[in-house]
């Protein structure tokens, strides 16, 4: 099942199977490990492999794990110990992209701690794509809870087996489906603009702009799931698609961004391949060419439009090293439902970020739908008296599970004195645990991407982060 190290372009889909601790400071144990590799160009398994895994301590298969996979302390007694199969599972995983329900949260952190009982270091994805997180935001709750029993039984694909090869295959499966979903959902929402362009050739716009503008059909451009929707609680704005950047356009307006101006382009879908973590596409402020960014303007077949800030054609990510934090987490702020809004204030000492931002806010604030009720939040904040000592907020998403809620970052921290490449990837598991990483005066690498919003009276840019590295002491 393995390949070699230049050829590690499929995505492995895993699922670990566990002991279920009954009381606190029990240790999880492996029970079984399934695998299948899958080709990101045509969607189909290339190969598999599964095994039992016998826990050094066989008392740790109660009744509550049994319950849970059904796998029994008999089942293993005679299998491979997982220190016995850690080379054959670190080929699988090392330098791919790996991806299941909910493995950020658990098999990840299983994993590293079989690895740790060994001690030997564990694989390292090249990305992830935690499909718990990936259909929350793109598919929605219309199947109901988000669990991968629930999901099969909306799309007909019989119980859930909690076996781990099982597992893995129905995983894959819901994927496909929810993909094949939302991509016939967009087809319709295609066909509306088209039939719309149609009778529409010269629109008159809304927001005072040039009425010569011609209506043109929206680009197709890569994604990277690292971006997040803007919140449909904070936004107003339907949904989005699993692999869909953007809403669905009526109407698109175009001009030079040039400075402080801008010209409009639109983004729309990707591939399953694009769709994971994948930080090569955040670029560093001194390399970013004022003329080179677009803007997306971009109504909603129902609803309110929104827009979408463009470098080169892609979505803007842009990564900044070395951020001094100035505030960590406010707790302040909250949502509808009162739960903690995350975010917190860097300094922007670079002044080729400064001239981004405010330039990119500057064209927002025309494009987005505007009005006197509003207030417009400018995304670079200079206090009086202040001017040259100028701060960004940056906003950590999360998503909801059941009555629990995490941050969907990734967050590493490394050494002040480690090489790049050293980073350790963090399971944050509460607000308290967040900030207590967040304090005023360390240094933080974020990685962001910028989402114009217009909702309850206040519009900005929301600077959303996708990756943080903490720099530790």
């Amino acid at each position: 099942m393995g390949s070699t190290e230049f050829d590690r372009s499929e995505i492995v889909f895993f699922d670990l199977e566990t002991t279920i601790p009954t009381r606190t400071g029990q240790p999880y144990a492996i029970l079984e490990y399934g695998s299948i590799l899958v080709c990101p160009k045509k969607l189909t398994e290339l190969d598999s492999y599964d095994t039992l895994v016998r826990p050094l301590d066989l008392s740790l298969i109660t009744a509550a794990s049994i319950r849970s996979n059904g796998i029994t302390a008999d089942q293993v007694v005679s299998c491979p110990t997982f220190s016995e199969i850690a080379d054959k599972v670190y080929d699988i995983l090392h330098g791919r992209i790996w991806a299941g329900h909910n493995i950020l949260r658990f098999d990840c952190v299983r994993l590293r701690e079989a690895y740790a009982q060994i001690n030997r270091q564990p694989p390292v994805p090249k990305g992830t794509i935690d499909t718990l997180v990936l259909l929350t935001q793109r598919f929605g709750r219309r199947a109901g809870d988000m669990k991968m029993a629930t999901l099969a039984a909306y799309f007909g694909l019989g119980q859930q087996s909690h076996r781990s090869l099982g597992d893995v295959r129905m995983n894959f499966e819901v994927v496909k489906r929810c993909a094949t979903v939302l991509f016939l959902e967009s087809s319709q929402q295609q066909e509306t603009q088209n039939n719309w362009a149609s009778m529409n050739t010269s629109p008159i716009n809304s927001y005072n702009r040039r009425s010569t503008l011609d209506v043109t059909h929206p680009n197709i451009i890569p994604f990277s799931s690292t971006e997040t929707p803007p919140n449909p609680v904070e936004s107003g704005n339907a949904q989005p698609g699993l692999f869909h950047t953007g809403p669905s356009v009526d109407r698109m307006e175009t001009e030079t961004l040039q400075s402080n101006e801008a010209m409009v382009e639109e983004s729309s879908t990707t591939t399953l391949s694009n769709a994971f973590s994948n930080h090569n596409e955040f670029i560093d402020p001194d390399s970013v060419s004022m003329a080179s960014i677009t803007v997306t303007v971009a109504p909603f077949v129902n609803g309110p439009h929104r827009i979408q800030i463009l470098h080169r054609n892609i979505p803007m990510h842009i990564h900044c090293d070395a951020m001094r934090i100035r505030f960590g987490l406010s707790p302040q702020f909250v949502d509808h439902a009162g739960n903690p809004r995350l975010n917190f204030v860097v300094d922007a000492s670079s002044s080729s970020l400064c001239n981004i931002l405010e330039a990119c806010d500057d064209v927002a604030k025309r494009f987005v739908d505007f009005n006197g009720n509003s207030q417009w939040r400018p995304v670079v904040t200079r206090k009086t008296g202040f001017y040259n000592s100028p701060t960004i907020r940056l906003h950590i998403p999360t998503v909801a599970e059941d009555a629990t809620r995490w941050n969907t970052t990734e967050i590493y921290y490394k050494n002040s004195s480690s090489i790049p490449c050293t980073q350790q990837l963090l399971l944050v598991s509460s607000v308290a645990e967040l900030n207590s990483l967040l304090l005023p005066g360390s240094l933080v690498d974020a990685y962001f991407s910028l989402d114009p919003y217009n909702y309850r009276q206040n519009a900005g840019i929301r600077l959303v982060a996708k990756k943080l590295i903490i720099h530790t002491s």
